[in-house]
């Protein structure tokens, strides 16, 4: 794989230098930043590398957005860093392109903590992602002067705060205003992509930790059987009262669940 300049890498950000690599993948619509709080804690213990997905962040954009793709870049992102191993944590998007990292090259990857999202193809819902991606292009942000403007505007659209609020992390200064860094167009364009299952080229005989939120429905019963034929040592924890956010939920009881699967001795 040719070694690519740092303008072609995923943006990314070190907490720490010190101990074995962990990196850290946000779901869609994220950012690195979201997971600023766990990054820090975790850099006590490991090298920890907070990591923009292709199309989010300050990370490039691209046309194409799939999991072979995303893959791609984090193993590009591996080798600019000079790590040839490493232990991961991937939230919801984030979780399958860490698992299709490990399917593709099971040798980089120590251990795996995939965070409520399952190796399947989830079905398109009515008031879901794209329609609040329309809501979010269908803005003209050249006339908004404060961010509570734009807040305001996507009530009608997104009427719960905290999504609402999680969204507009997305939204920054520009010459004209106000701009989304995320390449919205891109990811329309690629969300049936987004929804399949990763490509199973082989198994990761490797620690994998499936970790869940009691109140989501991303990570079922009737999952396991696809699981644990990508990944047959696979392991199942369920953090409760939490939902799809959990380690935002339930901070002190995601870090615990990482600690000891991550065997953390403090």
């Amino acid at each position: 794989m040719r070694q690519k300049d740092r303008m072609e890498i995923l943006n990314y950000r070190e907490y720490s230098t010190a101990g074995a690599p962990l990196l850290i993948l946000h779901g869609l619509f994220g950012s690195h930043s979201n997971w600023g709080m766990h990054s820090n804690f975790f850099s006590s213990f490991f090298r920890v590398i907070g990591v923009d997905l292709r199309n989010h962040g300050a990370s490039p954009h691209y046309d194409a957005q799939d999991y072979e793709a995303m893959a791609t870049d984090i193993h590009e992102l591996l080798d600019f860093l000079a790590i040839d191993r490493c232990c991961m944590i991937g939230h919801s998007m984030g979780g399958k392109v860490a698992m299709q990292l490990a399917l593709n090259s099971p040798n980089m990857i120590d251990r795996l903590i995939v965070v409520d999202i399952s190796p399947v193809t989830y079905p398109a819902r009515a008031g879901g992602h794209l329609e609040m991606i329309d809501a979010m292009r269908g803005l003209e942000l050249a006339i908004f002067k404060s961010r509570e403007e734009v807040d305001s505007a996507l009530v009608p659209f997104i009427s719960d705060q905290s999504t609402r609020q999680f969204m507009l992390t997305n939204l920054v200064r520009a010459d004209s205003g106000f701009k989304w860094r995320l390449n919205l167009r891109a990811i329309k364009e690629n969300y049936d992509s987004l929804r399949l299952a990763p490509d199973a080229k082989s198994k990761f005989m490797g620690r994998v930790l499936f970790l869940n939120g009691e109140l989501s429905r991303y990570v079922i019963d009737d999952h396991h059987a696809q699981i644990h034929s990508y990944f047959p040592n696979a392991e199942f924890e369920t953090i409760a009262d939490a939902g799809h956010w959990l380690h935002s939920e339930q901070p002190l009881r995601f870090q615990k669940a990482v600690k000891n699967f991550l065997e953390i001795q403090d």
